[in-house]
């Protein structure tokens, strides 16, 4: 399985990197996928994660890959999804922004056994997970200041003036959705590893 979780993740990202719209776009959108792969494959053996959990990231990278090759703002079939005045596939990428290190948080407070309680845990996950998406927003701005007009298509804003706080909304979302929707789940394959969630 993991074999397959590799293929799948180095064909997104050669497809990605083949002709994309613009080069540095490219690089600044696929490189947390590309550093997650490399954290990933140095600690698999100490730390090997949930299959739900393996299944998200890959998720998550494929959506950043998308976005890279395509920029945000440009990526088919979202342009005028449901009347919307802009293409709102990197409102996907925020939303999954928030799902998956959500995830990703839950299970390393619960193995390394941080927080007792599922309401302090999930409000410490929640926060981390905001704490995240507003650090990636002041990223963003700090490479526009240094890229000047070049990054543009890395901002994706498209002229909306609440882009920052919506995307930081979606992130919100998406963490909150994740503890919902996959909590027991996640506790089963936790369980299985021998852990108490």
């Amino acid at each position: 399985m993991k074999y397959l979780w590799v293929l799948v993740f180095l064909v997104g990202m050669v497809w990605s990197g083949v002709g994309p719209k613009d080069q540095f776009t490219w690089f600044l959108e696929t490189v947390p996928a590309m550093i997650g792969f490399v954290v990933m494959a140095a600690t698999c053996r100490r730390f090997p994660l949930t299959a739900v959990l393996y299944f998200f990231i890959l998720l998550h990278s494929l959506v950043l890959m998308v976005g890279g090759h395509y920029t945000y703002a440009e990526v088919p079939f979202f342009d005028d999804l449901f009347g919307a005045a802009r293409n709102n596939y990197d409102k996907v990428g925020h939303f999954f922004q928030g799902f998956v290190p959500a995830l990703l948080a839950r299970e390393i407070l619960i193995r390394n056994q941080v927080v007792s309680g599922a309401a302090w845990r999930n409000f410490l996950i929640v926060s981390v997970c905001l704490a995240f998406s507003a650090f990636y927003e002041l990223i963003e701005w700090w490479v526009a200041l240094a890229s000047g007009a070049g990054a543009d298509a890395f901002l994706g804003t498209q002229g909306y003036v609440w882009d920052t706080q919506s995307d930081m909304f979606l992130a919100l979302i998406g963490a909150i959705s994740s503890l919902l929707l996959l909590a027991r789940v996640h506790d089963r394959q936790l369980a299985a590893m021998g852990v108490r969630p």
